[in-house]
């Protein structure tokens, strides 16, 4: 209910102030040493950049779901289902843009690197169905579980923020829950070459996609003034943003090893990730 009384959006809102347990640059010293109405700028930039990121990497989803949709057979039962997950995902976007109107900060979004190659990523993506889910699960699983993690923790949001985390994490259960469900049933299914470089790719494209969706832009380094050594510490260098990338990959790593992808290599490889745990 956008126009409700409720919902507006107060810029100076004191709900926008990070999180230090939960967000990684709300827990280090110096943001937590800024003026309270400094805490709330960078915050609101912050919460409402990773709403636009959340946007421009479902449009990424949209497009190798809507290409490997058009593959499939006639009554197949993974065409119906895509077409619905693609419906929501179209929502979300004009829910998550409508927000960040309404809050009218000027924010970039998506990382420019990302952006330019995300039309051929998709079409590349869509003709490999195994890592397209990976790529769906490697997106939503870090927005999705720092999502829940706030409202398991009772963080207190900007009500129009809050609702829409609420919508988002109630529809993306039913995405992951199908990505999952899809590698279960074909990841078995693999040869043994294929199964071996799936099991080392699998941390890789968590931990690149989790960066290029969790950590902030340089630009706002920039206009913040956030000193480098704190940028590199929250963005994951210091043992608690570490554990918090980590933590984002719980059930990621529970399915590779329902899967038999939790191989020697691939451990090594999920600690060299740093998402191991």
């Amino acid at each position: 209910a956008w126009d409700a009384p409720e919902m507006q959006i107060d810029p100076q809102d004191p709900r926008w102030v990070l999180s230090p347990e939960l967000d990684p640059l709300g827990g280090t010293e110096w943001y937590q040493s800024q003026p309270l109405e400094r805490r709330i700028e960078i915050g609101r930039w912050r919460m409402v950049n990773a709403i636009k990121v959340g946007g421009g990497f479902e449009s990424l989803l949209i497009r190798g779901l809507m290409h490997y949709a058009m593959s499939l057979p006639n009554g197949s039962a993974e065409f119906r289902y895509c077409m619905h997950e693609m419906t929501e995902e179209c929502n979300h976007i004009q829910m998550f843009m409508e927000l960040v109107h309404r809050t009218d900060v000027e924010v970039p979004g998506m990382r420019k690197r990302l952006r330019r190659v995300s039309p051929w990523l998709a079409g590349v993506l869509a003709t490999r169905p195994v890592l397209l889910m990976v790529a769906i699960l490697a997106g939503e699983e870090p927005i999705d579980h720092y999502q829940k993690a706030m409202l398991r923790e009772g963080v207190e949001l900007p009500p129009a923020m809050l609702r829409t985390m609420e919508i988002h994490i109630a529809e993306e259960a039913r995405h992951i829950s199908f990505a999952d469900e899809f590698l279960r049933l074909r990841v078995p299914r693999l040869g043994r070459v294929q199964k071996h470089l799936l099991a080392v790719a699998f941390p890789v494209l968590m931990r690149w996609l989790a960066g290029e969706i969790m950590t902030m832009p340089k630009s706002m380094k920039k206009r913040f003034d956030i000193p480098d050594d704190v940028f590199r510490q929250a963005f994951w260098q210091s043992p608690h943003a570490r554990c918090m990338m980590a933590s984002y990959f719980g059930d990621m790593r529970r399915l590779c090893t329902d899967v038999g992808l939790m191989t020697p290599a691939a451990r090594r490889m999920w600690k060299r990730m740093g998402i191991d745990g």
